[in-house]
């Protein structure tokens, strides 16, 4: 792998396991409005896009209730706040060694930045970024304004930088921004799909990341 001068990770399904509490706030956010709660599978594909276009996608018939949906959903993911989500295993072995080794870090997420501040306090690992990006001050995923910000931000060029994400949306994005990506499949999406979108390598665990990215 080249030596990138910056590692941008998505949150979600990439550094945190939180996919199936996500899934768990959408059917909440589905019932307490009095519609059809949407299956594991299909709640599961939209995690890291806004939540605005995430409620579009999952109900586009539903327009005059996306408003709702959103305030449920937040209110759902709230209540579980009492048993805090786990990083994925070896994500701070990961995120250490890489700021070890002098590398700049950096968050791009579908999450609002109150709840990626309210994750990282819980987990303790804010410390590691040196920038993020958050849904609720960016377009979303896919658009590439994440990134764009972030390089500019950092002054990094597109090819002094590598995303991170478990999702189509994550490598799609860093392909239209013009960085290389790295996919991982232990979040939403499986590697025939993260394949379609040209990463340099895909990776089933953090410890295969870092081996790919760590001076061994």
């Amino acid at each position: 792998m080249q030596d990138y001068q910056l590692i941008i990770f998505d949150w979600d399904g990439t550094l945190m396991d939180s996919v199936a509490r996500i899934v768990s706030s959408l059917q909440g956010a589905a019932r307490a409005a009095s519609l059809q709660e949407p299956c594991f599978d299909s709640a599961k594909q939209i995690i890291g896009l806004s939540l605005p276009k995430a409620m579009q996608t999952l109900f586009p018939e539903d327009n005059h209730l996306h408003e709702h949906l959103i305030g449920q959903y937040k209110h759902h993911y709230r209540e579980l706040d009492r048993i805090p989500t786990p990083l994925f295993d070896h994500a701070d072995e990961l995120l250490s060694g890489l700021k070890s080794a002098q590398k700049l870090l950096a968050v791009a997420t579908g999450k609002g930045r109150a709840g990626l501040e309210r994750v990282w306090q819980q987990s303790n690992s804010g410390h590691y970024f040196h920038a993020s990006r958050c849904a609720d001050e960016s377009e979303s995923k896919p658009h590439p304004d994440m990134i764009h910000s972030l390089l500019s931000e950092l002054a990094i060029a597109p090819e002094q930088a590598l995303m991170v994400g478990d999702t189509s949306f994550d490598l799609e994005m860093a392909q239209l921004a013009g960085v290389d990506s790295v996919g991982v499949t232990h979040g939403v999406h499986p590697s025939e799909i993260l394949a379609q979108y040209q990463p340099k390598a895909i990776v089933n665990s953090l410890p295969e990341l870092a081996q790919l990215l760590l001076p061994q």
